[in-house]
């Protein structure tokens, strides 16, 4: 809500994008109740649908009670095939009459072809799954993580660590977490993956083998925090590379799944092509190592979009692996420079070998967090230290 607002004094349109039932129509809802003049529409509602075809600048007509500015919600608005064409024709015409919250599942930063850019006319955020970040109250500022991104969370009440094995179960979606059942996940999961690529994918990218995608979708849970190889995929679903290309940009378009790419400045015969991919619903991950790497994947790029989405970046989310195959998972940067290495360990074992030698190479700090245990330590590499913690305790600070 706080970022909701610094963005809005600054832009009369501000765009609000993430999965589907990651919370998005309620927090638009409770930000437009909290204006005395606002309204409110939703693409998927028919009549509302109805209306704005017929009359498309309906909001007009609002009844307002007060001289305040109106707020305009336009929910799901990118299933309207001349979207971009039309939020560009109410910027262009309204924006110093209405204030215009847009929110989307679709990718509303990626564009869709054809049609005038909105370059230049919204503010962007994103609204993802709860992650322990949000959930355990203990945030700090940028400016206080970056100052010591070593540091640990003291959890005095206890609460950290529960809410983290709950969302390992259940994943950070509202309804299946709030539930807390694993039947009620189980059928949550299925109906959500269901409904986006029958549905949503189907109905926007003109994709028609959405039997095979659902194939493809099947396929990727044991491949989370691999390299992903696109022309395995095709192999086995036995169609071409660039039709599985396709089918995987669409799935991260629609947020079933994202990907970060291998860093490459600096280091000696990196890996140049091959990303890693994660879920955002990760709880269908059997493998319990490969589970918590995604879900210390969700955390972090929560937190680097959440620092761009403000402002402080740019801050981008890579992985750094050699010719070698030594890897670390995970490498935040600001501006294109290296700032923190992250590697996942389920149990608190020795420190990885690869992750002492990037952490000398970058001259970053760097933390292995852990599934398992209760305390956390420091210790030396050369001049820099390398902090061993359970991710319950290191994640709670991040902004």
């Amino acid at each position: 809500m706080d970022l909701w607002r610094e963005l809005a004094e600054d832009k009369a349109m501000v765009f609000m994008a993430g999965p589907r039932q990651a919370g998005k129509t309620t927090l638009a809802r409770m930000i437009a109740e909290g204006h005395t003049n606002h309204v409110y529409f939703n693409w998927d509602v028919v009549p509302d649908r109805a209306r704005l075809l017929r009359t498309p600048y309906f909001f007009e007509a609002v009844e307002r009670r007060d001289p305040s500015r109106p707020i305009v919600v336009l929910d799901e608005i990118h299933k309207y095939r001349g979207w971009k064409n039309y939020l560009k024709g109410a910027y262009d015409r309204f924006h110093s009459e209405f204030a215009f919250l847009v929110t989307g599942s679709g990718r509303l930063d990626v564009y869709r072809r054809g049609g005038d850019s909105l370059a230049g006319r919204y503010a962007l955020f994103h609204l993802w799954p709860f992650t322990l970040a949000e959930l355990a109250g203990r945030q700090v500022s940028p400016a206080d993580f970056w100052s010591d991104p070593q540091a640990v969370n003291v959890d005095h009440d206890h609460a950290a660590e529960p809410t983290w094995r709950r969302l390992a179960q259940f994943s950070g979606f509202p309804e299946p977490y709030v539930r807390g059942g694993a039947r009620q996940y189980r059928r949550w999961s299925t109906a959500y993956h269901s409904q986006l690529i029958r549905e949503d994918i189907r109905d926007l990218t003109g994709i028609v083998a959405i039997g095979s995608v659902e194939t493809l979708f099947s396929l990727l849970p044991e491949r989370v925090g691999s390299l992903l190889s696109v022309t395995s995929l095709a192999e086995d679903l036995k169609v071409a590379y660039n039709t599985v290309q396709t089918w995987l940009d669409a799935l991260e378009r629609f947020y079933l799944v994202f990907s970060i790419a291998p860093w490459t400045r600096h280091v000696v015969r990196a890996t140049q092509k091959a990303k890693k991919l994660y879920l955002l619903d990760y709880a269908i991950i059997e493998d319990r190592a490969a589970r918590f790497e995604n879900m210390v994947a969700v955390e972090l790029l929560r937190a680097v979009t959440m620092w761009n989405d403000r402002g402080d970046g740019p801050f981008g989310l890579h992985f750094v692996r050699n010719k070698e195959k030594e890897e670390v998972d995970f490498l935040v940067t600001e501006k294109r420079r290296p700032r923190l290495l992250v590697e996942t360990k389920t149990a608190d074992a020795t420190i990885d070998r690869a992750l002492l030698r990037f952490q000398d190479h970058l001259g970053v700090p760097a933390v292995q967090l852990t599934d398992e245990g209760t305390t956390y330590r420091k210790v030396s590499n050369g001049r820099h230290s390398v902090l061993v913690a359970p991710a319950w305790m290191w994640l709670p600070r991040l902004p």
